[in-house]
């Protein structure tokens, strides 16, 4: 594989990304520890205000701990390891279940259970945010517990008829009427968002400590993203399912699809199953192709969703829709050399500059600014938004350069 096109615009984007990922960093260490109440504010407000008495829930902390052990191991700094620490501890005092097993839902601002559900969505971030701080750490607790959390998700939550998993369980892992993620999901037993997330989730895990289960349960994953998930004809996602797989979708979400695509990436190369990685090699590109071709609003930033029945695009910008297609499309370009899979990033770098970063208060509006008049005001730091999004995604960006450069030819020798 060789590149024709000039390393030093890739590079200059490189250092600017590895700033960036220094001042998210820096961002929730300065203003979200909770000194208090211990572990981490459970929101903070757009001016980065603490939103007094803000429940704490299981996504922000484990993804909290993901950014900062995966950051500390990038950084190798102390600071990073002591915030990496603070949300492993918290997770295991507060969030880890020692009864029943997995991860409880939500606690209060002073750390008291509210929610004891067991939604399979958040037992794959404490998967993944785990695996990451044992291959900071060495951990022996922490990847017994990842590998407990595993167990009890391939005996409760794994669907052995149908296959895939089911979203959620009661603390108990009782079926639930109720499994919706959030208010603004429809309640179907079997989602796109929760089968990528452990998707994720079991990459890491077989990348730290892989074992014939681990390697039997992603390789199946992977194939129930190419055989249920993934719609051959359009290569979109389907989003809402049924137990028998129905697809019950009203919506394509461009920032999943291209998502999906660096994500299953991968997973096929952790698996590095070279059969499977030559089949969905070029799956993963027509997701990434059709964001493309399809997704992109007149700024040049990725759309949210399209309705199917109306086929209305909707223009707001997300920032983790945003940062997941900078990864999606450089990795599509590492790929296959393809330039407009690199020039669509500078449009989206550019927007995500102006409109997303807050020059005044620091870190990322969820909104983007052209977007914040027409909705309610949303937090800076809350239950569905930590450093996950934008600082995996300029975390990556500095992993994939490093490799498009060892692929560079020389001018001289080419």
């Amino acid at each position: 594989m060789s590149f024709d096109s000039s390393l030093k615009p890739l590079l200059k984007w490189r250092d600017e990304c590895q700033q960036e990922a220094r001042n998210i960093a820096d961002w929730w260490a300065e203003n979200t520890i909770d000194h208090e109440g211990g572990g981490f504010l459970g929101e903070l407000n757009r001016k980065n205000k603490p939103v007094h008495m803000a429940s704490k829930s299981i996504i922000q902390n484990t993804r909290i701990l993901w950014f900062f052990s995966e950051y500390a191991h990038f950084t190798q700094s102390e600071r990073d390891l002591a915030v990496a620490t603070r949300a492993y501890d918290y997770l295991m005092a507060h969030f880890d279940d020692p009864e029943y097993g997995g991860v409880i839902w939500m606690v209060n601002y002073q750390g008291k259970t509210t929610d004891t559900k067991k939604q399979t969505y958040a037992i794959g971030f404490a998967i993944y945010a785990l695996s990451a701080y044992y291959k900071l750490t060495g951990s022996e607790t922490a990847i017994a517990t990842a590998k407990g959390y595993f167990e009890l998700l391939e005996l409760h939550a794994r669907d052995r008829q149908n296959n895939g998993y089911v979203e959620a369980l009661s603390q108990t892992w009782q079926p639930l009427d109720d499994v919706r993620l959030s208010l603004k999901d429809e309640n179907y037993p079997k989602t796109m968002n929760t089968h990528l997330h452990i998707l994720e989730a079991y990459t890491a895990l077989h990348a730290v400590a892989p074992d014939s289960k681990t390697e039997e349960a992603l390789g199946n994953l992977i194939e129930v993203f190419e055989h249920q998930i993934i719609d051959a004809e359009s290569n979109h996602l389907k989003l809402f399912l049924d137990m028998d797989w129905k697809d019950h979708s009203t919506f394509w979400s461009y920032g999943h699809d291209i998502e999906c695509s660096w994500l299953l990436y991968e997973a096929l190369e952790a698996l590095d199953n070279e059969k499977l990685i030559n089949r969905l090699t070029p799956t993963v590109i027509n997701m990434a192709q059709i964001t493309l071709e399809q997704g992109i609003g007149e700024h040049g930033q990725v759309l949210d969703q399209i309705d199917l029945d109306s086929q209305t695009k909707h223009p707001e910008s997300h920032w983790w829709v945003q940062a997941e297609a900078l990864v999606g499309f450089l990795n599509a370009y590492y790929l296959t050399e393809q330039k407009r899979f690199l020039e669509v990033n500078t449009p989206i770098w550019d927007f995500i500059c102006k409109y997303h970063m807050d020059k005044e208060f620091g870190e990322w509006h969820w909104l983007s600014t052209l977007d914040q008049p027409n909705h309610p005001t949303i937090y800076k730091a809350g239950g569905w938004k930590a450093p996950y999004h934008n600082g995996r995604a300029m975390l990556e960006i500095c992993k994939l350069v490093d490799k498009i450069k060892l692929f560079e030819v020389p001018k001289e020798s080419a």
